[in-house]
């Protein structure tokens, strides 16, 4: 076992927790080490060893390697929690902030997360990865720049939830006015509720 397995630095490994907690994909070895300003080597050894820490303490998540790096997600054994929650528990409002995120992903995809917090002026990860989670929009494309960043745009869903055939059927930016009614209509059409997942609507 390395001097770095057995020293785990406090300030390395929260650093690290913070990172991966809010990364909506899984992320390199190689890119920890640039934003930790450590060896790759170091970074393996710390996420083993806070692996079999997560798992020892039995926490209801891991911090698994995966498409080649690290990220966190539900144990699964505990899946039929997460499925219930996912299926069951997601009948609570679509935040005004994630209404906004969406529409902009909506008129102007493919979209980067950078693009979209530059539009938007605040730091989209919560809503979108909550977006993603309630199937409304998803990853479409790499943008063909430096650093190949994700793309995403909306899904299927997206338009079934709005009763239209085509994003070409969304209403035209310069007449949309986003008064409290729209808002409402919007939000009722994208609130998920068991009868969504147990039955075909008519």
């Amino acid at each position: 076992m390395s001097d770095t397995e057995n020293t785990l630095d406090p300030e390395i490994v929260r650093a690290l927790e913070a990172i991966l907690l809010v990364a909506m994909e899984p992320v390199s070895p190689v890119l920890l080490a640039q934003l930790l300003e450590i060896s790759q080597t170091t970074v393996e050894e710390v996420c083993e060893r806070l692996a079999e820490t997560y798992e020892s303490a039995g926490h209801g998540f891991q911090l698994v390697k995966i498409a080649g790096g690290f990220r966190f997600q539900s144990h699964p054994d505990l899946a039929p929690y997460v499925e219930r929650f996912v299926l069951d528990g997601q009948q609570s409002r679509v935040s005004s902030a994630a209404l906004e995120t969406l529409a902009i992903i909506a008129y102007k995809q493919p979209l980067s997360r950078s693009q979209i917090a530059a539009i938007r002026g605040v730091d989209p990860e919560a809503v979108m990865r909550t977006l993603q989670a309630r199937g409304y929009i998803t990853e479409v494309e790499r943008d063909d720049g430096p650093g190949q960043a994700v793309m995403f745009g909306t899904t299927p869903l997206f338009l079934e939830r709005l009763g239209i055939a085509s994003i070409e059927h969304l209403p035209s930016i310069a007449d949309f006015i986003p008064d409290a009614s729209v808002v409402e209509a919007l939000e009722r059409g994208l609130r998920i509720t068991p009868d969504d997942v147990t039955a075909p609507e008519a």
